[in-house]
């Protein structure tokens, strides 16, 4: 039953939107270059997929993003937002819990209710219906989660979140983004160092947060009360956002955001964009795409077709994976952008001095220790965490680490889920690992951000 619940969790944002009728109301926004308009629904109204940037697509393709300078004349913001490239699990896997969720990714009624396309960099705004332009309502700015290689804007629907605001008389604008991810949005390799773009997930995160000071007070917003907020990768890119250009979170003289949320995720350490298994990402993509005899290896692949690019994408091993928890696209320090590793810039307070909330769920490490069932017993979770997590740790140093969560019947007892004994010992090794994986992916990260923020007080 665990299972299947997390299963669902995993698709539960396909957008329904696109299985209802539109409402017969319809809202109007008018922006210096766009009339927006949108729907009146229980209550709110929502303006759904309004491009901030212009279309990635083309020779745009791996490249920061660009302002949206052109007008739209009318825009339609009745439909449901288009999903940016997704990384879907692959089905010619040899774990069979990795190819049950290719086999449901693949379903072509997930493909279509998530609406896939390269021209993704679209902002939804949900308001309470009668919002007046004068209103000044502080504003929540929403970025989704899924590991950097899926999810989209469209499955958050804010309406249950703004009423709650209204019902308790706070009432708010809810704002989602849609940023590219896998190796749409954070490709690495020295050729991506090269041409300045890398971490261009984050660089469209921060645009639509520029696009947001420049146009929810049209929507009746206070660019000057903007909290951002994430869950998982977007709890992790609200850290990165404190500390992208090492600290500095300000634009035409104001600061784009005043507070952050982040939940299930804080302080990801990486490896340079150039760094050895970086670049295996990168050489592995281009290898897939049929790119490697190219004198310009990353003109290759901005030049490919969009299914053959995907393709090559989705080759690099997924979250869902084996070795997933390494991760083969995430933000990494690129000497500009994410001058450091975030831990790293943290530690030196260079991050945005803004008040926070942290926190993560209890057994967090219990997804993530599915896709092991071959590493049964101490000995093998320190090869494993020496070959994909710790290749510099030393193995008496992991020795030690995992020794701290006990062994034979003390593992599963001390392990995830905590608190069950000797039940949900799914296979040998299960619970010891997912304790450990659990702990290095989010406990002692969030619990490191905190101590390092009590002791540096940057906001003397």
């Amino acid at each position: 039953m665990r299972f299947r619940v997390v299963l669902l969790s995993l698709y539960n944002g396909i957008s329904l939107a696109r299985l209802t009728n539109r409402a017969s109301e319809t809202a109007t926004v008018t922006l210096p270059s766009v009339t927006i308009l949108g729907t009146v629904k229980d209550n709110v109204e929502s303006f759904n997929g309004i491009p901030y940037a212009e279309p990635p697509t083309g020779p745009r393709r791996l490249k920061p993003p660009q302002r949206l300078n052109r007008s739209l004349g009318v825009f339609d913001a009745t439909g449901a937002a288009a999903a940016c490239p997704q990384l879907i699990p692959s089905t010619d896997s040899k774990d069979f819990l990795q190819n049950i969720l290719g086999t449901i990714a693949n379903i072509p009624f997930v493909n279509n209710a998530t609406g896939q396309s390269e021209d993704c960099l679209t902002i939804t705004v949900t308001r309470p219906a009668g919002t007046a332009t004068d209103a000044k309502l502080p504003v929540l700015f929403w970025i989704y989660g899924g590991g950097f290689e899926l999810g989209w804007s469209s499955s958050y629907d804010g309406t249950s979140l703004v009423n709650y605001g209204v019902k308790i008389n706070k009432p708010f604008i809810f704002v989602a983004v849609n940023y590219r991810v896998n190796g749409f949005g954070f490709l690495a390799g020295k050729e991506i160092l090269k041409d300045g773009a890398a971490n261009l997930g984050l660089l469209d995160q921060r645009m639509g947060l520029e696009w947001v000071a420049d146009n929810v007070e049209r929507f009746g917003g206070d660019p000057d009360k903007v909290t951002i907020s994430g869950e998982s990768a977007g709890s992790i890119s609200v850290v990165d956002q404190m500390v992208l250009y090492g600290g500095d979170h300000t634009y035409k003289g104001k600061t784009l955001f005043r507070g952050g949320i982040m939940d299930s995720g804080s302080i990801t350490p990486a490896e340079s964009v150039d760094s050895e298994r970086a670049q295996a990402v990168y050489d592995g993509v281009v290898e897939a795409g049929g790119c490697q005899g190219s004198s310009d290896t990353l003109e290759c692949l901005r030049s490919l077709d969009y299914n053959t690019f995907l393709s090559a994408v989705t080759s690099r091993p997924g979250l869902f994976s084996w070795s997933g928890v390494a991760l083969s696209y995430l933000p990494r320090p690129d000497g500009m952008v994410l001058p450091d590793s975030p831990d790293v810039l943290v530690h030196a307070k260079k991050y945005a001095p803004i008040p926070f909330i942290i926190g993560d769920q209890e057994d967090e490490g219990t997804l993530f220790s599915l896709f092991q069932s071959n590493v049964t017993n101490s000995e093998e979770l320190v090869g494993y965490l020496k070959n994909v997590m710790f290749p510099q740790a030393s193995e008496e140093e992991l020795i030690s680490l995992v020794n701290t969560y006990g062994s034979g019947t003390s593992a599963i007892t001390k392990g995830s889920p905590f608190g069950t004994g000797l039940r949900n010992e799914i296979f040998p090794g299960f619970k010891q690992r997912s304790a450990v994986i659990g702990d290095i992916l989010f406990t002692l990260s969030r619990r490191a951000f905190f101590g390092n923020d009590e002791q540096s007080s940057p906001r003397s």
